[in-house]
């Protein structure tokens, strides 16, 4: 069996050695889309993260069985063109939900505590010049009391959930499906959830019902003292609009760890506002645990082993 991993540095140097007990590996770092179709042509076995599955992926991959998404996301992947051509898509779920959960609460304690403030304040040496122990100007927001509307109540968004509630905040929660499978705290509206919430934390998919969700409008709608926090998919909330917010004091910050494009690119306008110190960017990193990125190989080739009901 000959399998090919196309973008493997999303991986970073996890061993993948369940996967290559079960056949041929070739880990290729990065890969074009050119390079992609060249690398794919004898294949069993793909495994890609955000490589651009479509007809020219498929026309030159004819040996190509099984499709394994190094991840849960599978919007790269036309899975209706694949069932048509008889490839078998599979993802992993659920392997990164613990792991989003705690990047998900380090931004929103770093941003609603000001804690990249102090940390400056005091290697910057202006703690040092002061008279008095304590920076009186800058105090933080205690969630205590506070609202936090979750965007999507899946696994992560309920895990997200339950730790608020040791912060003794309110939650309250809109559903991208339309379907409020969650009877443990209130689904609103999502203008309610923004009129709302103190903090608003995304943890939706993308797709038709969730692009440019969140837009300026929107953003109107929410507290000048309002912080939104987005570790589910860039696109979600509007970034030219993020930015805007951020300029005219229309929330009080913004923490991203996914983007519209990915990388950022230099003139991304949240690398150009007026007050970056309202800003809290992160480069896709919720899911990079060091357990979650051993946990998704060991699922990938559990995936592999179950498609060839191999022991």
């Amino acid at each position: 069996m000959k399998i090919v991993f196309l973008d493997a540095a999303t991986m970073g140097s996890t061993p993948l050695t369940e996967i290559e007990k079960l056949g041929e590996l070739t880990r290729y770092e990065s890969s074009t889309a050119e390079e992609a179709r060249e690398r794919v042509k004898d294949a069993d076995v793909a495994i890609l993260n955000k490589i651009i599955v479509n007809e020219d992926f498929l026309d030159a991959a004819p040996k190509l069985k099984l499709i394994c998404e190094a991840g849960t996301g599978m919007n790269n992947i036309d899975l209706k063109l694949c069932e048509r051509r008889g490839v078998t898509a599979m993802n992993v779920a659920g392997y990164s939900t613990d792991a989003v959960t705690q990047h998900t609460w380090t931004l929103i304690l770093a941003l609603s505590g000001r804690i990249f403030h102090y940390n400056e304040y005091v290697k910057g040496g202006e703690y040092s010049k002061g008279v008095i122990h304590t920076d009186a100007g800058h105090p933080y927001t205690e969630l205590t009391g506070k609202t936090i509307g979750i965007v999507g109540m899946g696994a992560i968004g309920s895990k997200v959930a339950k730790i608020a509630e040791a912060f003794g905040m309110k939650v309250i929660y809109y559903s991208t499906s339309g379907t409020s499978h969650c009877k443990i705290y209130p689904s609103v509206p999502l203008e309610t959830l923004l009129k709302e919430a103190d903090v608003v934390s995304i943890h939706a998919p993308y797709n038709e019902r969730t692009a440019g969700l969140i837009d300026y409008t929107g953003l109107c709608l929410m507290k000048p003292t309002a912080i939104l926090v987005n570790t589910g998919r860039g696109g979600i909330a509007v970034e030219k609009d993020l930015a805007r917010a951020i300029d005219e004091g229309r929330i009080a910050g913004v923490a991203l760890d996914v983007f519209e494009k990915e990388p950022l690119p230099m003139e991304s306008p949240l690398l150009h506002t007026s007050h970056p110190e309202r800003v809290l960017l992160t480069p896709h990193v919720a899911w990079v645990s060091e357990e979650t990125r051993k946990r998704l190989a060991d699922e990938m080739a559990r995936n592999i082993r179950e498609y060839y009901h191999m022991n």
